[in-house]
């Protein structure tokens, strides 16, 4: 099961790195102004957990020059994006301040007490256990070192103007519409991600709501869907379907206000420290 999801994010991790990962990142970034106040001293060992494409690490090496950044996703795609990418972004002894190593968010390869901070974006609503996955990170952490994370939090169900949009054209078109989704892993209120934190052997435990905010062209929606949200369907449409599939999109997204041209999902943000 966890090395099908390992090749299932293989698989996405082109239209990921380019169509999603930059509209989550604004949203992830902000968990480093959380965990900045709890940053150890020194030269801190810090652990991300499922870095994906690394946005979080490699903003976290540039704003913490003294730290050291592991991360750790079960897709090498993924961290072969993050290693790339650190190239392009890093000097040269940035760079060697990183490290990816392919592993399971509840079966961390690394003994008790190796980190001396740990943090997770946007990863902890697709793990098979999140509190498995809270008490791997208690065991890697040092007594008393931080983590923080950020995840989707239940929201009431909403459908956003360009996804009513794109469900609107499908069903003009007579295609099926998109797959729902399974029964949803996300906290479903502040003091649920609270209280999960705290049962996982961490204290001092506080946890705030936001909001994700991003804002669409008809054109870059268009590339979202095609690239990563609906690939799927676009790829098994024949050239003549797609074509006339995008003419409309486009043509009924343009119809929309600019205001409505977004994206807006509710997020929790959570810090803790590691229990001694």
């Amino acid at each position: 099961m966890a090395e099908e999801q390992g090749a299932h994010y293989d698989r996405i991790a082109d239209g990921y790195a380019r169509h999603w990962g930059p509209v989550i990142a604004p949203a992830a970034l902000r968990l480093l102004d959380d965990l900045a106040p709890m940053l150890p001293a020194g030269s801190p060992h810090v652990l991300d957990i499922g870095t994906g494409t690394g946005a979080l690490a490699i903003a976290a090496l540039e704003r913490w020059p003294r730290t050291r950044v592991t991360g750790i996703d079960p897709s090498a795609e993924m961290t072969a994006h993050a290693m790339a990418d650190a190239e392009r972004r890093l000097n040269g002894g940035a760079k060697g301040r990183l490290q990816t190593v392919t592993a399971f968010a509840d079966r961390l390869p690394f003994s008790d007490g190796t980190f001396d901070l740990a943090m997770s974006s946007f990863v902890l609503q697709l793990v098979p256990s999140r509190a498995a996955a809270l008490r791997e990170a208690r065991r890697v952490l040092r007594p008393g070192a931080p983590l923080g994370y950020v995840t989707w939090l239940r929201g009431d169900g909403a459908v956003d103007p360009p996804d009513r949009v794109f469900e609107e054209v499908l069903a003009e078109f007579d295609f099926d519409p998109p797959t729902p989704d399974g029964p949803s892993k996300d906290p479903a209120s502040v003091s649920a991600a609270a209280n999960g934190l705290r049962h996982a052997g961490f204290r001092e435990v506080r946890a705030r709501a936001d909001e994700l905010v991003h804002r669409w062209t008809p054109r870059t929606y268009l590339a979202f869907l095609e690239g990563f949200s609906e690939e799927n369907l676009f790829d098994e449409l024949v050239e003549r379907e797609r074509r006339a599939l995008r003419r409309r999109l486009l043509e009924r997204l343009g119809k929309l206000a600019p205001a409505d041209l977004r994206l807006r999902l509710p997020v929790v943000y959570v810090t803790g420290r590691a229990s001694g």
